[in-house]
């Protein structure tokens, strides 16, 4: 059975007990030793940039608050060619519109003054490159955000566009100008391997990081997955070196399989040919309580984003491993801090108008487009100036 050959499987009521003892001392471990890396690239803070006023006056491009902004959207949907049925929420009936007109405002500085989206700036700034977004339905998520924008500021532009099950792409090129951007799909980053015993999560393995060398920018994402159990887990059994479990805390889990991420990126990434960001944890609002909301259950229904200066159910864990795992990597990467910002946006989700067919009905996990992702690629874009 490959690489499970000859190893002996846990029982499941073992590795429960070793999770949860394991996920408890490891999560107080990391809260003890601080947030590590948040908004980190290779020991330079890189969420604070030059506000304009001044030298030396900076401002953290990921706290501020939401405000409306006449100006968005930045393109309309039935516009965009390349936007996927599960994020078109006014094509599936979604009523209201104050949502697509938000935009991510700053404490200290004018995000859309100092860094306005423009998508012929970035043709010319990664012209010739090959851009690839790594990850889940998020990854997907940020990647149709990104080819929109661009297609809405460089409309002629002539286009090239594939969707296939695991790598995808569109390319772009106007006035001499070209630039191709990558999906490729993967819900853990770590390897799902069919051995005889089952389908197995090798958290010590990335075979199909190959796929991802000779790309002048890497997009990473991944947690929603780990999550996930019963029929909608793919896999049977994790595998965790030499020996194999039934199942073991997720959040530990996400921990190892991250830190074999971290350990590929330190082996493999040249940094003077390719950047490397972490796409940071997207939220979920299907709890209502997370925002000390009496009335509502989950997103359905929400039309206005938070005005607080702390999200009421803290930092998720995950992004607490995000940052340890970041702040031990080697090579520079960068953090797209989006977890706050996102958490204020519980309006922003396709909820019961995704042509994605969720299962419960109600999609509260990824994000309508135009909406929240756009403000992702637009600190993306904003980045490319620090």
């Amino acid at each position: 059975m490959g690489g499970a050959a000859g190893l002996k499987v846990m029982s499941s009521c073992r590795v429960l007990e070793l999770g949860v003892i394991m996920g408890t001392q490891f999560l107080l471990l990391l809260l003890l030793q601080g947030q590590g890396a948040r908004g980190l690239t290779a020991g330079q803070n890189s969420n604070n940039v030059s506000n304009g006023g001044g030298a030396g006056e900076k401002c953290n491009l990921f706290r501020g608050k939401w405000a409306v902004d006449s100006s968005y959207p930045l393109y309309k949907p039935a516009s965009c060619p390349f936007l996927d049925p599960e994020f078109d929420c006014i094509k599936f009936g979604r009523p209201d519109r104050l949502y697509l007109s938000y935009a991510w405002q700053p404490d200290s500085c004018a995000l859309p003054r100092l860094y306005r989206f423009d998508g012929l700036e970035l043709l010319k700034r990664w012209n010739g490159k090959k851009i690839m977004f790594v990850g889940d339905s998020l990854s997907l998520n940020m990647w149709n955000s990104l080819a929109c924008m661009i297609h809405a500021s460089v409309p002629n532009a002539k286009t090239s566009f594939s969707r296939q099950e695991t790598l995808s792409f569109v390319s772009f090129n106007f006035k001499g100008y070209g630039v191709t951007l990558y999906l490729y799909h993967t819900t853990y980053l770590v390897d799902i391997v069919k051995e005889n015993i089952g389908r197995v999560l090798k958290l010590d393995s990335i075979q199909q990081g190959q796929a991802w060398l000779g790309m002048d920018v890497l997009i990473f994402n991944s947690w929603h997955w780990w999550t996930h159990k019963g029929r909608s887990q793919p896999w049977d059994y994790v595998q965790d070196g030499s020996k194999v479990y039934k199942d073991m805390d997720r959040l530990v889990a996400f921990y190892k399989g991250l830190s074999t991420w971290a350990r590929w990126v330190d082996l493999n990434v040249n940094p003077s040919k390719t950047q490397v960001y972490f796409q940071g944890i997207s939220p979920t609002h299907y709890m209502g309580n997370e925002w000390k909301s009496s009335s509502t259950k989950n997103c359905n229904g929400e039309q206005l984003p938070l005005e607080v200066s702390k999200y009421p159910a803290g930092t998720p864990q995950a992004a607490v491993v995000v940052n340890k795992v970041l702040s031990r990597i080697k090579k520079p990467v960068r953090l797209l801090d989006i977890t706050f910002l996102s958490q204020l946006r519980k309006d922003a989700h396709p909820s019961m108008y995704s042509g994605g067919g969720s299962r419960s009905g109600v999609d509260c996990s990824h994000w309508c487009l135009p909406g929240l992702p756009d403000t992702w690629n637009h600190l993306l874009y904003a980045s490319l100036f620090v």
